[in-house]
This record gives C-alpha cells, sequence and structure tokens, in this order.
C-alpha cells in the first residue's frame, strides 16, 4: 500500500490555531488506497526537520508533503522550491531567529519539490477551490522544513517524493485584521489537501503547461 506521510505545524506567533494541522487533522485515514499518516510538526527551526525525519524512519512513506500557513494568500499554493536559507522576521516558537544562515552547510543552494505541482494546482481548482504554483516558500519555518525534507530524500531516501503546500488563513484568524484579509474554512482547505494527494499519487510525472509568473 502507498504511503503518505502529511505534516501540519503546531500555532506560532502569538496564534492559538494553525490551519495547516487543523486541515490535515480532517483528512481521511485513505485516499486512492493510500495510507494517510497524519503528524503535528513543531515551528522551530532544526527541530521541524528531526521530527519529519523521525516519522520518515517510522512510516517510511512514499510521498511526504507538509502544510503551513501562508497568511495573506488567497488560494492553496503548492510550492515548487526551497532555497537553502534561514532568514526569520519574527522568532520561532523557541525564540531563535536565525538571520542569513544556511540550513545545510553542504546542501544546494535550492531543491525543487519532486511532487508533481502543476497536476496538484489543477487538482485542487477542479474542486473549485482557488489555487496556484507558487516560487517562494519565504524563509521562515515552512521552507525549512521544505528544504529538509528534499535534503534528506536527494541523501537517504532518493525514491521517496515530497514538497510542501501553503494555506490561507481561517475565517476565525481574520476577525481582528484588515478588511479583506483573505480566509479559508479548515473544511475546504482539508478538501483541497485531499484533492492534492490524489493527484500526487496518480501523477509520477508532472503536466507539461504553463504556469510560471511574470514577476
Amino acid at each position: 500500500m502507498t504511503k503518505v506521510l502529511i505534516t501540519g505545524f503546531d500555532p506560532f506567533g502569538g496564534a492559538t490555531i494553525n490551519p495547516a494541522f487543523e486541515a490535515v487533522k480532517l483528512l481521511p485515514e485513505t485516499i486512492q488506497d493510500a495510507e494517510i499518516i497524519k503528524i503535528e510538526i513543531p515551528t522551530v527551526f532544526k527541530k521541524d526537520g528531526e521530527v519529519l525525519e523521525a516519522a520518515i524512519k517510522e512510516h517510511q512513506p512514499d510521498i511526504v508533503l507538509c502544510v503551513g500557513q501562508a497568511g495573506g494568500r488567497s488560494g492553496v499554493t503548492i510550492e515548487k522550491v526551497a532555497i537553502n536559507l534561514m532568514e526569520a522576521r519574527i522568532p520561532d516558537n523557541d525564540g531563535q531567529q536565525p538571520l542569513n544562515q544556511p540550513i545545510h552547510e553542504d546542501g544546494k543552494n535550492a531543491y525543487f519539490a519532486t511532487i508533481p505541482v502543476k497536476a496538484m494546482v489543477n487538482s485542487v481548482k477542479a474542486q473549485n477551490i482557488p489555487s496556484s504554483v507558487s516560487y517562494t516558500a519565504g524563509t521562515f519555518v515552512c521552507n525549512d522544513i521544505m528544504y529538509r525534507l528534499l535534503y534528506l530524500a536527494e541523501k537517504e531516501y532518493p525514491a521517496m517524493r515530497g514538497g510542501f503546500i501553503h494555506v490561507p488563513y481561517l475565517p476565525e484568524q481574520v476577525t481582528e485584521l484588515p478588511e479583506g484579509t483573505p480566509s479559508m474554512s479548515a473544511d475546504l482547505i482539508s478538501q483541497a489537501l485531499a484533492a492534492a494527494i490524489e493527484a500526487a499519487i496518480s501523477n509520477t510525472q508532472d503536466e507539461n503547461i504553463a504556469m510560471g509568473t511574470i514577476m
């Protein structure tokens, strides 16, 4: 049986909830006959990767998808690239605030996701949920875990495919934010994640269509 490990971060930055793990928790136990393994990981540089690596060693998944919050984005965005940089605008949950530091001294400048990002975007959009490819995962812990995942896959698990998905705020998170701040319900985010997982399972090669950006 195919195994899909999907992770969501705990709350950070003073928040009491994180849409990533709230949506992950709502996923079914199986999707397209694949076992779905759900874990919460800390919003902490390096420790996030240690928790992820332990879960990979335990479960030996075929696909790993990490999920994080991108407050301000209006859709579910499938990340294409992770960069070898820790540059934190705010402290993580352990109070660390690294600036201009590499994630792995011996790592590449960047790694591309090995999941079919375009096929996943189209699968989410087929559910009438806004989605797009993103070409920046930021420089906080979301990028950190994506980079550590792809570094680990290259070094130790070459058959394992992996990537990262950013999701919007939940409605309850934007009640005190400026008018027009986008949000999406946990149920809808979870539906999007399920559609993305289906595409990741079904497509070993990505769709050859244009989804680039001009800016």
